[in-house]
């Protein structure tokens, strides 16, 4: 992915206001009264959830047309994936379903903000096909799902890189320039939209594959990097291996000495002709059939959910 164009004020549409309750809102039931007290509206599930649900309104209204019903957002620590989607997943005590979509929070604070707001909207457009298409057989994600995800501006590629296969059991993404995805979080990241609460404990595999993202170049666009890399607060504590964050990510603070990767941690890199490779996180190298850079395929995982479906 080539750099993002940077979005002017007036190239950026404002966030959109949903005026008016979509029929599949308006819930009869009683809801109970609110506890007193502005402390326990400020506590950290509030907090997290609150800020998910803000950004699944706001890219249902700017990149769906507010057709997506309403679903459970879960954090879940799947190994080797950023999220999924999970049809009809949860049921209610009076009989009512609904969807999941489950965000990893061990990628929180290691990967852009933009990353984590990508992987949502890809298991947005997965919930789209399950109640407006035609989903595929499975985990396999089919043109129809492709077509969508390139209609509001995210571009599928089984590599999260250009040149990747758009369509397969395993799929990962990446923004196109100046497409609808982009100006969907210009406008979010405008409101002075966050994520406040992240995993202290990534595993090492995480923070490389932050740190090697494609999305990290529309981040600097944007002038939002990793949350580690803005916050030395949040370095200082998050802790992979057991190891200050700060000692691995740019921008560290000083007097703090380099932490050697973890060599039992190996990644598998592959090029734009489907030769892979293993080694140890970080490695540079290049494919002398094609002449393409090897990709570390976690990082093109961030965005790589194993779609989950009711029939498995």
């Amino acid at each position: 992915m080539s750099q993002p164009s940077v979005f002017s004020a007036a190239e950026v549409p404002s966030p959109i206001a949903v005026t008016s309750s979509p029929p599949w809102l308006s819930d009869p039931s009683p809801r109970p009264a609110a506890t007193a007290g502005a402390a326990v509206l400020d506590t950290p599930t509030r907090v997290t959830y609150a800020e998910l649900q803000q950004a699944y309104d706001h890219f249902n209204a700017a990149l769906f047309d507010a057709q997506l019903p309403p679903c459970l957002i879960t954090l879940q620590r799947e190994k080797r994936t950023c999220g999924y989607f999970s049809a009809a997943r949860f049921a209610a005590l009076d009989g009512r379903m609904t969807d999941e979509i489950a965000l990893n929070p061990a990628f929180f604070a290691v990967v852009p903000l933009i990353e984590t707001l990508q992987t949502l909207v890809h298991e947005m457009v997965h919930l789209w096909q399950h109640h407006h298409g035609k989903p595929g057989r499975g985990r396999y994600h089919n043109e129809q799902w492709a077509r969508k995800m390139e209609s509001i501006g995210l571009m599928p590629s089984s590599t999260g890189r250009p040149g990747g296969r758009r369509t397969g059991d395993c799929m990962a993404d990446y923004a196109i320039e100046g497409g609808r995805f982009l100006q969907a979080c210009e406008s979010l990241l405008n409101c002075r939209f966050t994520i406040s609460w992240y995993d202290r404990f990534p595993a090492d595999e995480h923070v490389a594959a932050g740190l090697s993202s494609m999305a990290a170049q529309a981040a600097i666009a944007f002038g939002t990097g990793t949350p580690v890399a803005a916050s030395p607060a949040l370095a200082q504590a998050v802790r992979p291996g057991g190891r200050a964050l700060a000692s691995v990510v740019p921008g560290q603070p000083p007097g703090l000495a380099p932490v050697p990767a973890d060599r039992s941690n190996r990644l598998k890199y592959t090029c734009a002709c489907r030769h892979s490779v293993w080694g140890k996180p970080g490695l540079r190298l290049r494919c002398e059939d094609c002449g393409q850079s090897f990709a570390p395929q976690v990082a093109a995982g961030l965005a790589d959910p194993a779609l989950e479906t009711a029939n498995g």
